[in-house]
């Protein structure tokens, strides 16, 4: 049966409006221009809809015939407002949009500059700060002279983290010379000893644990990957931070008890996922069995993940996935396809692709619910790890991978930097996703 969508005549002016379908799909309208008020994203393709006007659209893949969907309308008390129809991948090129085939060095660009317009831009800032005297009330570039820009410490490490990675992809890109001299002011000896003493501070036990140290762990592996001389410098003059990092995290997870199961920065798994990524790149191996050995403790024993109470409405990253994006890391993919059976029976080939939808973000201006955003990014990545974990062959890949394409193509066209409350952010994980950082070992 095709979904419906209804839009109702509202202010013209008004934007995003929310479309919601019977089943229980979305797609969001925002307001373009007085000729072309809006543009609804549905199934892979787009709508350019004339504004203030009734419509209702039906779709079904028995309707799509070589890229082309048959609309059909209500009675004629329903006025025609479809304009133009466009295939996906051409629009989106048009709006600089990435699509799977195009990321190149031009869409690598968009995503550095993200980085590069917040790396050193204090403020707006907000800070997680233990005060112990009148001494501690510092800026944020006293405070922590390295990682003070993009809104928070967290989002300042992995938008280095996002430059090393492109540098290292394109090097020769026109964007390179300006990252690495940002690398290079931020990634100062005496800049990364004062974030360590910082971090070793009374009262901080708790600093950007685990979400910030294990994106900072991400760098340092990032750094010492790259074959390059000014990288060994800035990996050397890492090390004393990435050390406290490591022994925060090596005095914490022994006594953790429990996971922590929730969608955003204290999410035990994913914070585990990139960690132990961190210790098998860095030969850490005592560090990675204490890391598997946690996996297995934590997650092993689950059975049937209630996916379908996701997601809360400001996650951006799923409980189950990112759950099961870490055992795949963990487990030898037979064993992994067999717990995957038990803790995810929603992904099973009797089941047709609605099993999981991309999201939308109600309002992307908001700096919590723009989360949304970025959890389609983190869904896409998570999928394409789930899928690398099983074995080939397994009846499941297809849905497996058609889920992850659906929320690739909406994350990624939320990427647009038009709203610093996402644009802070969303270019690390569009570029976590489009490199396979996870899956690419």
């Amino acid at each position: 049966m095709a979904d419906q969508y209804l839009a109702p005549r509202g202010d013209p002016d008004s934007s995003p409006i929310e479309l919601s379908s019977a089943r229980g799909h979305h797609v969001r309208v925002a307001a373009r221009s007085p000729a072309i008020r809006a543009v609804a994203r549905t199934g892979g393709l787009w709508f350019i809809l004339r504004p203030d006007c009734n419509f209702r659209f039906t779709r079904s893949v028995r309707l799509v015939i070589f890229g082309t969907v048959r609309l059909k309308y209500q009675s004629m008390k329903f006025t025609v407002c479809v304009v133009f129809l466009f295939f996906t991948a051409n629009l989106m090129g048009a709006q600089g949009t990435v699509t799977p085939a195009e990321f190149d060095v031009n869409a690598a660009e968009r995503f550095a500059n993200l980085a590069l317009a917040c790396l050193h831009k204090e403020y707006p800032n907000k800070l997680s700060h233990s005060l112990n005297s009148d001494a501690d009330v510092a800026p944020p570039r006293k405070l922590t002279p390295a990682f003070f820009g993009c809104y928070d410490w967290h989002s300042s490490v992995h938008g280095h983290w996002l430059l090393v990675r492109l540098v290292k992809t394109f090097p020769g890109a026109p964007f390179v010379p300006s990252a690495r001299e940002a690398l290079r002011q931020s990634l100062t000896a005496e800049n990364i000893a004062q974030e360590a003493a910082y971090l070793r501070g009374e009262g901080r036990a708790s600093f950007e644990r685990p979400y910030g140290l294990a994106w900072l762990l991400q760098l340092a592996a990032e750094l010492r990957e790259w074959d390059d001389p000014e990288a060994r410098d800035m990996s050397a003059s890492l090390r004393p931070l990435e050390q406290a990092a490591l022994e925060r995290l090596n005095g914490w997870l022994p006594k953790l008890s429990h996971p922590v199961r929730i969608g955003e920065h204290d999410q035990t798994a994913f914070a585990l996922s990139l960690v132990l990524d961190y210790a098998r790149a860095s030969g850490d191996t005592k560090f990675a069995e204490l890391l598997v050995s946690k996996a297995r403790q934590f997650y092993f024993g689950d059975r049937g993940c209630p996916l379908s109470y996701e997601p809360s409405g400001e996650d951006f990253l799923s409980p189950c996935l990112g759950e099961a994006d870490l055992m795949r890391r963990v487990l030898p993919g037979p064993e992994f396809a067999r717990w995957l059976h038990v803790f995810l029976p929603q992904i099973s080939p009797v089941r047709n692709g609605t099993w999981l939808q991309p999201v939308v973000s109600p309002d992307p201006s908001d700096p919590k619910l723009a989360h949304l955003d970025g959890l389609n990014l983190s869904r896409a990545w998570m999928l394409e790890g789930i899928a690398a974990g099983l074995p080939k062959g397994d009846k499941r890949l297809p849905m497996i991978r058609v889920a992850a394409e659906a929320h690739r193509r909406a994350g990624l066209a939320a990427v647009t930097g038009k709203h610093y409350e996402g644009g802070h952010w969303l270019g690390s994980f569009a570029v976590y996703l489009v490199t396979k950082r996870g899956i690419s070992r």
